[in-house]
């Protein structure tokens, strides 16, 4: 009974996983059946990403609330409905719009989910192996994602993509309502002008870095500053900003954001490289992406094993310098280059990757009180796919429309530049803030 919710709470973190990297390689499909431009494949991408980091605490709190039961009922039940609507879209616009809905299904679902699990499993050795394999199916989307994509995208078209979604959710959500009991709510209030203001804040962000609109720029701002202060004054804030005093949390969660930034945003460019400019096709660009994502799931176990015994920054800091020199590694791509030059720029990314995810988020949730762990994870959680988001709208900005060949092998050595410069700065941050060992805390800082 257990082990058959756990599974079914793990299919439902899955697709959410699996649709942050699937959709990428159907791009160059979709962008020519539906007369999409970078910009719009864009949209496309961070139309999920956007909504999923904005309303994710957000979504946590309302399965406090109202029963993490429910939630998830509900996640599924509008993250099926967005998928089939993303399988019948009929212009570039429809697309973003159902995509963006899919965020919202995503963000109930993935606290919905650890949320159950953690509910499911109240002793703590047996809850750590539960989660344990929830994050270890978890980190599999991101390695099938780009395979299973160019699979059903090179057999039947970029529909597929997301009509796979709708048999798996309507079986978890059967499951789900048979097998997960109710569960108790509890006194409290959501807080809607809290997700207003980092939906508009994100999303404009966004918009502006993609549309190139700086006035857009400047409201994205003044959302940003509405809602930190929103969140000082709430009662029931969704981002505790008590918990960001302490400057390794602080820190550790600007490093996530960075390593997403740059994570995502590669997987962007890479895949419009492989197929536009390389001429793979889609399930060639699948497979040739795997270096990237097979470390970050190989290594995962491993990096929580070296982080409990050696502590968080000697990671972090391994993975954060690996990541910049495979970032340098771009200044070697030309028109005329193949797969093999870009291929060390994939791997070691990808194992930086790997050693930074679990180092980054211990580091992040360890100077929490016990009561507010999970809060800090969600935190660490949004922090990254808002770093994911706005990578790709400046990677896809930065790189241009890749039939212009020179001109987006320019920008690929530009963003090897950015990034690499990026991950050092980080690694200097993570030097300052995170502390070199467990035995020693940080005071917080105001």
């Amino acid at each position: 009974m257990r082990t058959a919710i756990l599974f079914t709470m793990c299919a439902g973190m899955f697709l959410v996983q699996l649709d942050v990297t699937v959709v990428n390689v159907a791009l160059p499909t979709l962008g020519s059946e539906l007369h999409a431009d970078v910009p719009q494949q864009q949209w496309v991408v961070v139309g999920y990403s956007v909504v999923l980091a904005a309303l994710l605490l957000a979504g946590g709190a309302l399965g406090d609330v109202l029963g993490h039961r429910g939630v998830v009922l509900t996640g599924l039940a509008v993250f099926g409905a967005a998928s089939a609507a993303c399988g019948l879209a009929q212009s570039a616009g429809w697309l973003v719009a159902a995509r963006a809905v899919q965020g919202v299904g995503a963000a109930l679902l993935l606290p919905g989910t650890m949320a159950v699990v953690t509910g499911t499993f109240p002793g703590r050795a047996e809850r750590a192996r539960a989660l344990g394999i929830w994050a270890g199916i978890s980190a599999l989307a991101l390695p099938a994602g780009p395979v299973l994509g160019g699979l059903l995208v090179q057999a039947a078209g970029w529909r597929p993509v997301f009509w796979l979604n709708v048999p798996i959710v309507a079986a978890a959500a059967v499951a789900t309502r048979r097998l997960v009991p109710a569960d108790v709510r509890k006194p409290g209030r959501v807080d809607v002008p809290g997700a207003a203001t980092a939906a508009l804040a994100l999303g404009a962000g966004v918009y502006a870095v993609i549309a190139k609109t700086p006035w857009v720029g400047l409201l994205a701002a003044a959302a940003a500053a509405a809602f930190v202060v929103i969140e000082h004054r709430s009662a029931e804030p969704m981002l505790p900003l008590s918990l960001l005093r302490s400057r390794q949390t602080a820190g550790a969660n600007l490093v996530s954001a960075a390593m997403n930034f740059v994570g995502l945003g590669s997987v962007l460019v890479f895949t419009l490289y492989l197929q536009e400019v390389l001429h793979a096709d889609a399930i060639t660009a699948g497979v040739a992406l795997l270096p990237l994502f097979l470390p970050l799931a190989v290594l995962g176990p491993v990096t929580g094993r070296l982080t409990a015994r050696f502590g968080p920054l000697p990671l972090i800091l391994a993975g954060l310098v690996l990541g910049a020199l495979g970032t340098l590694n771009l200044l070697r791509i030309g028109t005329g280059t193949g797969y093999g030059t870009l291929l060390p720029t994939l791997v070691v990314l990808g194992v930086g990757m790997g050693l930074l995810t679990a180092a980054v988020v211990t580091a992040a949730v360890s100077d929490a009180p016990k009561e507010r762990a999970g809060i800090a994870g969600g935190i660490n959680n949004a922090a990254r796919q808002a770093g994911g988001a706005l990578g790709v709208a400046v990677f896809g900005a930065v790189a241009g429309e890749p039939a212009a060949h020179a001109s987006f092998v320019h920008g690929l050595h530009l963003l090897g530049f950015v990034s690499a410069g990026l991950w050092l700065g980080a690694a200097v941050l993570a030097a300052v803030t995170v502390r070199r060992a467990y035995g020693k805390r940080l005071a917080p800082t105001s």
